[in-house]
């Protein structure tokens, strides 16, 4: 085995790089050791082009194995890897948005990257390594790339910035932000906030640069030494005749066919009118091989198009101007019988959200290999064919599904109160009813509007916002920012940034390009523009509801927590959960014990949640010296009865302690079954209680039976009525 290795060191911690035979037959493999995490990336292009294809055919594939955890993981019936966890797809979503951009989508050849987790130590995200494995086997294949690409996770912890920090580290920070740099120019940002300004995420960033440069400069050292010579892809071309045609015939009708559109049904069918008339007239003249080309020149024609008019005109497609926001709708409290629900409109796109509140046991329990934890707080999107105005198919969720759900859950999940607070689990499911523009940021915003519906009590609103850019081909000055992208602007401009976040600040971000990449500026401007964009959606939807609901919906259940002492907790299971069980039969309620005690009583009523918890009071119940109980008799000695004064905790009453005299037989007293008043004398160190009859205030409201000659009163006893000898009260007499 040849093995050539290279080191550096990243954020105070060792970074190997190694290049071997060990996956021979693709066009490039490295391996990627970040203290004890270890990423093996392949890079294969195929022999062939796609004869058929009319797009670039780029798939990268994030792959987790379960042995790099050092566990069997699973589930009982299938020990080994299957489906990818959303944690892999959305980390294999990261190394797409950042490969993608740097290749010539003219290219028609497979080309396939797959990244390994082979090893993780349990403080590296192995995400951050991942991409850097991936760009370095590109690099240094025979793939034509214009690569290498630098990620870092920058972080903020009291205002200081932090590079790649460990899983702790990251528990405590206030911004987790994954970027790639290539050149000084930014191509991919994911992150996470605790509400930072905007001011802050730029600062971290530029900061961070220097770190971004080195491991930079590291990678092109490796591609120089051991970089393949890349491939000579012929990229076929329309003959002239054929462009020739194009300008003679359909580029006089394309901006009208793009401008003239009232909204995107109309644009679709005036752009689509032309792609098909020109697709039919390039095969009829030059042959099937030529059809597939005139799709992606027409697109290229479009760009241009689109790029002058904003560039030079500020005009666009839709006459907004470059910072304008389609026209809002916000309705919260849509739907009868749901816990919550929100309806939020941006121009054409429309979005339903449903919020369900459930008991903490209903959480989403995650076994992953880097990832194991319980889930109170989901977001899903659901993003069907109608929503576009066509056919498909339906059924689990994709890549794109998964990665939307993600961003608005992450977007949301700083502002949704503590397990302390309010104990629910909760459940928020978009449905993209319409979809003309960043669906996801209008997510945020409708399930923003179900929770409040649903009484959840959110630190703040949040509002989402799509950014766009449009920028001169190799110009960093002229740029335009443009707020709430759609259509043509989406699918042709340079850059789809989305932020998302409260009054106070940024919860959420994830941008992607279509160039090399933008500068600090084009970013702080971006930021500063969607801030007013939030600013402007987040009134529309605090004039549909001003604060969440003061209670929560009358068909959510009704959840009560308490605490109990951790000791008690087996008392409140039983054995083999038989007092549990029982609990939950006669009352109907749900109930959750946490290993610190705290319990949480789930129903669907409060008086069924209220009856467990006092049953579960009286079993947890701790007495103190000079309570008094009635209690129950349920066991008798010669030398006294023990008394149940809660469900499974007894009590001895000492046969002295009986009565206010002398008694010769504790059955002379009391019998199994009896109701009797007792008081506390004593809880000795081990928890046992003493009690006493005699002493207990209810002793004088109570008749004793007749006295033997032979007793020695401590008091003249009560008359005797012929009633047995169980302790009434004189008001039970009849």
């Amino acid at each position: 085995m040849k093995v050539k290795k290279y080191e550096t060191e990243v954020a105070g911690r060792a970074l190997d790089v190694e290049f071997s035979d060990l996956a021979s037959q693709a066009s490039g493999s490295v391996l990627v050791r970040y203290g004890g995490t270890v990423v093996f990336a392949t890079a294969t292009i195929a022999r062939e082009p796609k004869s058929t294809a009319s797009y670039f055919p780029l798939s990268v594939d994030y792959e987790e194995k379960f042995y790099a955890a050092g566990q069997i993981l699973g589930s009982r019936f299938m020990r080994r890897e299957g489906r990818p966890s959303e944690e892999a797809v959305l980390t294999g979503r990261l190394i797409d948005r950042t490969l993608r951009p740097l290749f010539n989508h003219k290219i028609r050849h497979d080309v396939q990257v797959v990244v390994m987790t082979l090893a993780i130590d349990g403080d590296n995200d192995p995400d951050v390594p991942a991409i850097l494995a991936a760009s370095l086997a590109v690099a240094t294949s025979p793939i034509p790339w214009d690569g290498p690409v630098s990620p870092f996770r920058v972080a903020l912890k009291d205002g200081e910035v932090i590079l790649n920090p460990a899983y702790e580290d990251r528990k405590t920070t206030t911004l987790d932000l994954i970027a790639c740099v290539k050149s000084g120019k930014i191509n991919m940002i994911e992150a996470g906030a605790s509400e930072v300004p905007e001011n802050d995420i730029v600062r971290a960033i530029e900061k961070a640069m220097p770190e971004f440069e080195r491991l930079e400069r590291f990678q092109k050292d490796i591609i120089a030494e051991v970089g393949k010579s890349k491939m000579e892809i012929a990229v076929p071309e329309l003959p002239d005749a054929a462009e020739e045609l194009f300008k003679k015939h359909i580029a006089p009708h394309l901006e009208d066919a793009i401008y003239g559109a009232r909204d995107k049904s109309e644009e679709r069918s005036g752009v689509g009118e032309l792609l098909k008339e020109w697709k039919k007239s390039v095969e009829e003249q030059f042959g099937p091989p030529a059809g597939g080309l005139a799709e992606p020149y027409f697109e290229d024609a479009v760009d241009v198009i689109v790029h002058k008019n904003i560039l030079e005109r500020d005009r666009r497609p839709d006459g907004r101007k470059m910072n304008e926001v389609r026209p809002l709708y916000a309705k919260a409290g849509a739907i009868e019988r749901t816990h919550g629900s929100g309806i939020f409109y941006r121009g054409e796109t429309h979005i339903l959200t449903v919020a369900t509140l459930g008991a903490p046991s209903d959480v989403l329990l995650i076994e992953g290999m880097e990832v194991q934890m319980k889930k109170r707080f989901m977001h899903h999107y659901n993003f069907p064919p109608f929503s576009t105005g066509e056919t498909g198919r339906m059924g689990a969720p994709g890549r794109r599904e998964i990665g939307h759900g993600a961003l608005a859950e992450r977007a949301l999940l700083p502002v949704i109160p503590p397990k302390e607070i309010f104990p629910y689990t909760i459940r928020l499911v978009s449905e993209a009813m319409s979809s003309n523009g960043s669906t996801s940021m209008s997510s945020t915003c409708a399930s923003t509007l179900a929770l409040m519906d649903a009484g959840v009590p959110i630190k703040e609103p949040v509002a989402g916002i799509a950014m766009g850019l449009m920028m001169e081909s190799g110009g960093e000055n002229n740029f335009k920012v443009l707020t709430d992208i759609q259509g043509p602007e989406d699918h042709h401009g340079d850059m789809d940034f989305k932020a998302a976040g409260t009054k106070n600040g940024i919860t959420a971000i994830q941008m992607d390009v279509k160039v090399e990449g933008i500068t600090l500026k084009m970013l702080a401007s971006t930021l500063k523009d969607a801030l007013a964009a939030r600013t402007k959606i987040m009134s529309v939807m605090l004039e549909a509801i001003p604060r969440h609901r003061d209670s929560i919906s009358i068909y959510a259940p009704r959840i009560i927590s308490m605490q109990i002492h951790p000791d008690k907790i087996r008392d409140v299971i039983g054995p083999g959960g038989k007092v549990i069980n029982k609990i939950i039969e006669d009352t109907g309620a749900e109930i959750d014990i946490e290993q610190t005690g705290e319990v949480f009583i789930t129903a669907r009523s409060k008086e069924a949640a209220e009856k467990a918890q006092e049953i579960i009071k009286s079993i947890t119940r701790e007495f103190k010296v000079g309570e008094e109980i009635i209690g129950t008799v349920s066991r008798l000695f010669e030398f006294g009865a023990m008394v149940e004064i809660a469900p499974k905790q007894e009590g001895l009453v000492h046969i002295s302690e009986l009565a206010p005299f002398r008694v010769g037989k504790v059955r002379d007293i009391v019998n199994i079954g009896d109701k009797v008043p007792v008081k506390i004398i004593e809880i000795d160190e081990m928890g046992r209680v003493n009690l006493s009859i005699k002493q207990s205030s209810g002793a004088a409201n109570m008749k004793y039976p007749p006295v033997s000659p032979n007793a020695s009163r401590g008091g003249p006893p009560p008359a005797d009525t012929g009633e047995g000898n169980h302790f009434r009260p004189r008001h039970d007499r009849r």
